[in-house]
């Protein structure tokens, strides 16, 4: 159970968090300030999501690594508090920021700025999770190409 689990909420935490970036980068690009308004609160409601498929990933691949040695499962637990913590100290305090400033109207430099930070540390976590699910699939041998 735990080894279909772990790659699931992986896979949901990075989709999740992928979805949030690209709506960003689309509706800043040339969405109106309403709809700005309306994926910044799609992205709140979105935390309902991302926070336990991030929390059931992590907990279930500390699970599974257990005190192994291999390499990719280090380098995964190595990635994992980064994440948590880009996640719980910078991507949700500012999507909570985000949303109340657009709900309020107000798109100044403030929101620009912090808009920047939550684009960046979700592309760092995008990234590390990715990492993730490759030493994942590398470790299962899913997707291994087949012996001859």
């Amino acid at each position: 159970m735990i080894r279909t689990l772990h790659p699931v909420a992986g896979i949901i935490a990075f989709v999740t968090i992928l979805c949030f970036w690209l709506s960003t980068v689309v509706v800043e690009l040339g969405g109106d300030q309403a709809s700005i308004a309306a994926v910044k609160r799609a992205i709140l409601w979105g935390l309902v999501l991302l926070v336990p498929a991030i929390a059931l990933a992590g907990a279930s691949g500390f699970r599974l690594g257990g005190k192994s040695q291999h390499p990719d499962i280090a380098r995964k637990r190595k990635r994992m508090p980064v994440i948590a913590f880009n996640g719980i100290v910078v991507l949700v305090p500012c999507a909570i920021f985000l949303q109340q400033r657009a709900a309020a109207g107000l798109f100044d430099q403030t929101f620009t700025v912090v808009q920047a930070i939550e684009l960046i540390a979700g592309a760092i976590n995008l990234a590390l999770l990715g990492l993730n699910i490759r030493d994942g699939f590398r470790l299962s041998h899913r997707f291994a190409p087949a012996r001859a």
